[in-house]
């Protein structure tokens, strides 16, 4: 093993809002194609919103979410939000989830992937839009449970990104464990 490949780490990249409606169309092997043109390795793309795996020696995900996301806005002409997580974080996420724990309907559950990490400041005020969702702000995440479906809830990804003042993104909880699944995979090859 070269010294540079122990350097490498698994990195999770979800990019908010494209191909969602038909709007904001990348072709998941045109985005394949810009990773690794950006030297990012064994890069997979799960589903057509966005998710990406790859490895990576930069050791800063602000860093390579700057870097995809501007590379996205040249190359697309797309200006697009990337959340990018290390392998250690979206299994610390993965297990962490207390909606599992409690045997919730994986169907309902989502975990809302944030930009940086948020205090309980905004809790309270928040809990006045719940209804019957729940929700658990956890580092850098929002584990939500929509009661209804997420195509019923008020506490979208746009309402917290509104009332955290950050950048969000929404993935299903089968999405999640899929996206583990692959990080986890990709460092065994």
């Amino acid at each position: 093993m070269k010294i540079e490949d122990s350097l490498k780490q698994t990195y999770i990249s979800m990019l908010r809002g494209i191909n969602v409606g038909g709007h904001r169309k990348v072709k998941m092997d045109d985005l394949k194609d810009l990773y690794e043109n950006l030297q990012l390795e064994n890069v997979t793309t799960y589903i057509q919103s966005g998710n990406v795996v790859f490895q990576s020696n930069i050791q800063s995900c602000k860093v390579l979410a700057d870097l995809i996301s501007e590379q996205i806005l040249q190359q697309f002409q797309l200006d697009v939000p990337v959340i990018v997580k290390n392998i250690e974080e979206l299994n610390d996420v993965h297990e962490s989830n207390p909606f599992v724990a409690q045997n919730r309907d994986v169907e309902k559950l989502y975990v809302i992937f944030l930009s940086e990490n948020v205090t309980g400041t905004v809790v309270e005020e928040i809990n006045k839009y719940s209804g019957d969702d729940l929700f658990i702000i956890y580092k850098s995440v929002i584990y939500l449970f929509c009661t209804n479906g997420y195509g019923k809830t008020k506490l979208t990804n746009t309402f917290f990104e509104k009332k955290l003042k950050i950048i969000a993104t929404t993935r299903g909880w089968t999405t999640v464990s899929k996206l583990r699944e692959i990080a986890k995979s990709s460092i065994s090859e």
